[in-house]
């Protein structure tokens, strides 16, 4: 089974982990050697500044760790932002006290307002990223027809039996259909899509209507696998997480890497298409609910 799943990464990934760790270790001078710190910077040594520096310490630690936790990675670079902009004010009170050391404090509140610029830019571009597309496109081998897979997938209603994070699929017209998927603690998003292309045997391609609260399309084709040995089945989706609860919500459903769910749902699909069965941790023969396309199911031998 291939898989590639496409978001905006590269630069800004690598940026965010270079702060990350640089917040860490900052953090940790800051708390093991305040007095060191203070002198490098400027900062009169007193017992309140020692503990003013363990404090910012412990405040980058927090940061870093969060940044390289991959998780809310923006909300993390944007705590930096803050927290830069708490130096300078610090570093600028300093230099109003008497007999302050000006020139290493300058020195500092410069270099902290160049870190500032990068966690600035970082902060954008991890928004930004955030709510990117994910396009998820996938594709596995399947012992069947290209004609029985295309007639199985093209009924939506079946496709809940397909895609454990979809709860039901309505067909609202010849060509529009409305979508229920489950959400965090329990909750449902809704959207209506329509059917924009249909080649029986071939491929089947929709996308969400206007005004859905998930922007998505997608595209399902089948391929004659070479060597008569059954077809090649490519999904291609593409998503729109909007911010707030329901981009929040669209991050659940997926789970940390969004190729995962559908990898599943297809290697559940190949299961069911190939043996009638899926594989579950309830014994080699559990299946899950019959649909219109299962055998009968033959009265379980005392």
């Amino acid at each position: 089974m291939a898989t590639t799943w496409e978001r905006w990464n590269g630069p800004t990934d690598r940026m965010a982990r270079a702060l990350g760790w640089f917040s860490i270790g900052l953090g940790v001078a800051e708390v093991v050697a305040p007095r060191g710190m203070a002198r490098l910077i400027g900062l009169a040594d007193t017992h309140g500044r020692r503990r003013l520096l363990r404090g910012f310490g412990l405040r980058a630690i927090t940061s870093g760790a969060g940044i390289l936790g991959g998780q809310r990675q923006a909300g993390w670079l944007w705590s930096r932002v803050a927290g830069d902009a708490l130096d300078l004010g610090v570093l600028r009170t300093a230099m109003r006290g008497h007999g302050a050391d000006r020139a290493r404090l300058g020195t500092a509140a410069a270099a902290v307002a160049g870190v500032a610029a990068v966690d600035l830019l970082a902060s954008e571009r991890a928004t930004r990223r955030a709510r990117a597309p994910i396009h998820v496109r996938t594709s596995t081998t399947i012992d069947r027809s290209p004609q029985e897979l295309y007639e199985r997938w093209h009924d939506l209603t079946e496709l809940p039996g397909i895609m454990r994070h979809v709860a039901s699929v309505e067909m609202t017209g010849p060509k529009r259909s409305r979508w229920r998927v489950h959400g965090p603690a329990g909750t449902m998003i809704e959207w209506e899509a329509e059917t924009v292309e249909d080649h029986p045997g071939r491929r089947i391609a929709w996308q969400s209507v206007d005004g859905a609260t998930v922007p998505n399309r997608g595209a399902v084709e089948f391929l004659a696998a070479p060597g008569d040995r059954g077809t090649i089945l490519r999904v291609d989706l593409r998503y729109e997480p909007p911010g707030g609860a329901a981009g929040a919500a669209i991050a659940t459903l997926f789970g940390k890497e969004p190729s995962q769910q559908i990898v599943g749902d297809l290697r559940r699909f190949k299961q069911r298409v190939e043996t009638g069965e899926i594989a579950t941790g309830a014994g080699p023969s559990a299946r899950r609910r019959p649909s219109r396309y299962d055998e009968p199911m033959q009265p379980a031998r005392a």
